[in-house]
């Protein structure tokens, strides 16, 4: 029993320790576009304040952040700012369904595997991080709701401030 509870606090460390956290560089992705399948790597967004958030079909606070996130990223993309939505549904049909409920301007991508979620530790849905103009992650947010928007913008509008 020892031996199984010293293994599982080991892994648990290794997991927290390979965590992406504010500070550090963003993992860099090459993922399938939602709408085209096109790939699309977070390079392309070099020197832009970016929303990366891990959402899924079936996530009620992501019909609340989503038409917010909409707003946001049209009033302030001309600043530098972009908003990449990526969805971990297995099925790529419930994500189509769920922006045809629920339709964006931003780019939306598809980790069907869960891989990059894995690799940016994503223990809850959804879970964004605010990435600065120099690829590095500002702020973790986990879950959403409305009342998030104006501290998220607030974070935003100072990242896109620092040219």
């Amino acid at each position: 029993m020892k031996k199984i509870l010293v293994t599982l606090a080991l892994t648990t460390f290794a997991l927290t320790a390979n965590a992406t956290e504010v500070g550090q560089p963003a993992p860099q992705f090459k993922l399938p576009s939602l709408k085209t399948d096109s790939p699309t790597q977070l390079k392309q967004f070099a020197g832009k304040v970016v929303y990366l958030d891990f959402w899924a079909s079936w996530c009620a606070p992501c019909k609340t952040s989503f038409p917010l996130l909409n707003k946001l990223h049209k009033k302030l993309n001309a600043q530098g700012f972009e908003v990449v939505a990526i969805n971990l549904d297995g099925n790529k049909t419930l994500g189509e369904k769920f922006l045809q409920d629920v339709p964006v301007d931003f780019t939306v991508l598809r980790d069907e595997n869960g891989e990059l979620a894995d690799q940016y530790v994503v223990d809850s849905m959804p879970t964004s991080f605010i990435i600065d103009r120099n690829g590095i992650v500002q702020k973790i947010h986990h879950g959403f709701s409305a009342d998030d928007i104006a501290e998220l913008e607030a974070k935003i509008v100072e990242l896109l401030a620092k040219k």
